[in-house]
């Protein structure tokens, strides 16, 4: 057991909205005092004034994307994924992510590994490959060539309601934290339109109803209103990305108690970075609908009452341009709300609200910033700034 205490902070809990000042102590991992703190401690960190916020949530990320899509993202060895995925991993924690949901990969050997290594490492929840039909977001398959392919590390396709069936049992029984679905079209993907939705009914409730029994819940991947309302309606409970939907579609979103994980940074980064690093120009043309819709889908969710959280879905190359999602979420939220979205709303939709607040006897994954976040919101995802990340109470080097 190891004792830490930050002097001569502000201590700001999202949870509540309010700013302590003063002092933090943490035992063995845990958070024991904020304010006013005593005692002997193994170590000391004086933060200058500095404010400290509960580490980083990001609910959308893929450990196992070692390229930007089609069918070597599936086919390379998955020892040589798994290696990236770590190195992808320690880079996301180094920037202040101190907790991590994959969906879309991810395995419990990866998981496994991460707790048992010496250095502290992001908290780790997968989904294993998302469930896609054929034809859907995640089959990899060019129409052009005669491809066998029907399982990889980012997708499986899987059809009929009792396959989905298996694939979700099968999943939970590996470890999986949910179950990720393709309820939609995608900008990766080689022949499906965008704006389709996918999966019948009876397969997405099937989905939901396995992933119920056991406590937990599906994300769905979806970006128009028709294919949200078609996945949330059959008991979808995170709806990823989000882009193209419209006031019906949130007002349902919020009376079904659905989440919005909205992804600015891809479509971002595939625009900006796209040509230079290889995107397929199908990826580019079908980047173009979502771009620049993403930041009002935000808007819209928010007035409909949705809770929106954060997420990345950076894919190969394009995964230092996470932080930069920061950023762009900032100009559709206050500075407020996007902590709420960066850390309480991604902790309750992980089950794990305690992640998302200062309060006594929650994890100490913590990030120190040089100035005040509420005020100065740039200290998020400017790296010019210096920043401090806390994992269960060890600073990260």
């Amino acid at each position: 057991m190891t004792t830490l205490a930050l002097r001569n902070g502000r201590f700001y809990d999202p949870a509540t909205g309010t700013t302590t000042e003063g002092d933090l102590a943490i035992d063995d991992g845990v958070i024991t005092a904020v304010g006013s703190i005593s005692g002997a401690f193994d170590a000391e960190e004086d933060l200058a004034g500095g404010t400290v916020i509960p580490g980083l949530i990001d609910a959308h990320f893929h450990a196992y994307a070692h390229d930007l899509g089609g069918y070597t993202l599936e086919t390379r060895h998955l020892s040589y994924v798994a290696i990236n995925g770590v190195r992808r991993l320690a880079k996301a924690l180094r920037r202040g992510f101190t907790t991590i949901r994959d969906v879309a990969g991810g395995d419990l050997g990866l998981q496994q590994a991460l707790q048992a290594g010496d250095e502290p490492a992001c908290r780790y929840l997968f989904t294993g490959p998302a469930l896609s039909q054929t034809g859907g977001h995640g089959d990899a398959r060019p129409a052009e060539y005669d491809i066998c392919l029907n399982h990889g590390h980012i997708g499986e396709i899987v059809d009929g309601v009792d396959d989905i069936r298996r694939a979700v049992r099968e999943r939970f029984r590996t470890g999986a934290h949910a179950i990720k679905i393709m309820a939609s079209g995608g900008v990766a993907s080689p022949t499906d339109p965008l704006r389709i939705p996918q999966y019948s009914a009876e397969e997405i409730a099937a989905a939901c109803e396995e992933a119920g029994r056991r406590g937990s819940y599906v994300a769905a991947h979806a970006y128009t209103a028709d294919a949200v309302i078609h996945a949330v309606t059959n008991g979808v409970v995170s709806v990823e990305h989000g882009n193209l939907i419209d006031a019906e579609a949130a007002r349902i979103m919020a009376d079904h108690g659905a989440y919005l994980v909205p992804t600015l940074a891809a479509y971002d980064a595939m625009g900006r970075r796209g040509p230079d690093v290889g995107l397929p120009a199908v990826s580019q043309a079908k980047n173009e609908e979502v771009l620049h819709a993403g930041k009002d889908a935000v808007r819209i969710a928010a007035e409909a009452g949705v809770k929106i959280g954060w997420g990345s879905d950076l894919m190969g190359v394009l995964e230092d341009d996470q932080l930069r999602g920061i950023a762009l979420q900032a100009e559709a939220q206050s500075p407020e709300e996007l902590l709420h979205s960066l850390t309480v709303v991604n902790a309750e939709l992980i089950g794990s609200p305690q992640l998302g607040t200062l309060a006594e006897g929650t994890p100490a994954d913590l990030l120190v910033l040089q100035g005040d976040p509420l005020t100065q919101p740039d200290l998020l995802w400017d790296t010019t700034h210096s920043r401090t990340v806390i994992r269960a109470g060890e600073v990260v080097t």
